[in-house]
């Protein structure tokens, strides 16, 4: 019995012990005395700060994930989340004068329900406040008074604004509330500079797709003025082609024509003066009518040659059937064989192989009497193969010799030509070479490696 009773007693002491423990526990984690009359409510005054905290802190997280909205959506939302903490009856965010340059609006106050960005409509209580955080944001922590709550706006530990708001008149302001209103002013200014350079970033991808889309289109005009200027360099080939033809039968093939014309004449005139060779005389009159006949065919083929039709652009191998049609005045007929897949040359070499065949089919048409020529263009894996054949009685080996003479010595200019062509082809990296043609005459084969030269220098 003593000892239930002891035991009993032992017991129901262990009981009151353990009580006191419980409070001093729960005083420590709660900040209340549980022996104050006042335990309960201060106890429910501790929670309802807890609650509203955590509640704070959710209106904070999601006004502050609106930056990809813009300025103007974060300050509305970061104002009602200050407001609806403080049950306020109005509330004012507002950005110090020269921080934050960006931000829009530079101030924003909540109102009977209104949202007011103008000074003229703000009530009169939070007006000398907007002054205080736009003018002098360091005086925003001083004690306002009047029941005003106001906290600063921090960015990098200087201060750019603040809040400022009357609390509900049911509202204890504690010193949590004050932490929660710096914690959503101070996260709103690095929101409202992110928000900023976002939107800057923003911008300025727009800005770069521009100029990108610019670029493209300089470039693509660059590639369309490239390829006008190549056309142009083959019109001028042509043109050229055509008036050094047009020299050449001026300069010499028609002061020849007229020589002999008037040799002629002087012989016909001499002979009907003796009254002897009628028979001659008469054939001498017709080689007369004969040379002023060549003359004017000459005449008009140096005309056509000068004032030739504006030829429209094209490859290489269009531009030599092109040229087969000019070597006037003559019978010779011209054919253009294409061989292989044509490639694109740069237009200085395509000038430099188009005068090269022309030069060799002038040659032809001045000094043999070839009916037929045919002008052959090969374009191999790793070179370029031009020939022009014709149907005359000219001897390969003979000009082998002439050429090989010309570069020995000058000979006055005879067959300067020929020693030109050479010239030209060794400048594209190639070589010439006359040879018998299948059609019975010469056969001039320029045989070029790729990639084509320019001028001694590697094209690209």
């Amino acid at each position: 019995m003593t000892s239930s009773a002891h035991n009993g007693s032992t017991h129901t002491g262990s009981v009151h012990t353990g009580f006191g423990r419980d409070e001093a526990d729960l005083g420590a984690l709660t900040g209340v005395r549980s022996g104050k009359r006042s335990f309960y409510p201060e106890y429910v005054r501790s929670a309802e700060r807890l609650e509203n905290a955590v509640r704070a802190l959710d209106r904070i997280s999601r006004a502050l994930v609106r930056t990809a909205e813009g300025p103007r959506e974060l300050v509305e939302a970061v104002v009602h989340a200050a407001a609806e903490h403080l049950h306020a009856e109005w509330l004012l965010v507002a950005v110090a004068d020269g921080a934050l340059q960006a931000a829009r609006p530079r101030f924003l106050v909540l109102h009977g329900g209104e949202l007011i960005d103008d000074e003229r409509s703000l009530p009169a209580e939070a007006l000398p406040h907007l002054h205080v955080l736009r003018g002098r944001p360091w005086e925003a922590e001083d004690e306002p008074g009047d029941g005003i709550v106001r906290v600063s706006m921090t960015l990098d530990g200087e201060p750019i604004g603040g809040i400022a708001g009357l609390p509900g008149k049911t509202v204890d302001v504690a010193d949590t509330d004050l932490a929660i209103l710096r914690v959503l002013a101070n996260q709103a200014a690095v929101a409202l500079h992110n928000s900023f350079l976002l939107h800057a970033a923003t911008t300025l991808r727009g800005r770069t797709e521009q100029l990108s889309e610019a670029a493209e289109q300089q470039a693509k005009e660059l590639a369309e003025t490239q390829q006008r200027l190549i056309e142009s360099m083959q019109r001028q080939a042509l043109d050229d082609e055509r008036h050094r033809i047009a020299r050449e039968l001026h300069d010499s093939v028609t002061q020849d024509v007229l020589s002999a014309g008037m040799t002629v004449e002087v012989c016909r005139a001499e002979l009907a003066a003796s009254g002897v060779h009628e028979e001659l005389v008469d054939q001498l009159s017709a080689a007369k009518d004969l040379t002023g006949h060549a003359v004017e065919r000459l005449r008009a083929a140096i005309y056509a040659l000068h004032n030739g039709a504006e030829e429209p652009p094209g490859s290489l191998p269009v531009l030599l059937e092109r040229l087969s049609s000019v070597h006037l005045p003559s019978d010779l007929k011209v054919q253009v064989r294409i061989a292989g897949t044509p490639v694109p040359l740069p237009g200085e070499v395509e000038h430099s192989l188009l005068r090269l065949a022309g030069e060799a089919l002038f040659n032809t048409v001045m000094h043999t009497t070839a009916d037929e020529a045919l002008v052959r263009l090969q374009y191999l894996p790793e070179r370029i193969v031009l020939s022009i054949s014709d149907d005359g009685e000219g001897d390969p080996a003979q000009l082998r010799r002439t050429l090989k003479l010309t570069a020995a010595t000058d000979l006055a200019g005879v067959h300067r030509g020929l020693a030109n062509m050479q010239d030209r082809t060794h400048e594209l990296g190639g070589t010439m070479s006359i040879r018998r043609s299948e059609l019975g005459g010469i056969m001039l084969v320029l045989d070029i490696p790729l990639p084509l030269r320019r001028h001694g220098k590697a094209a690209p």
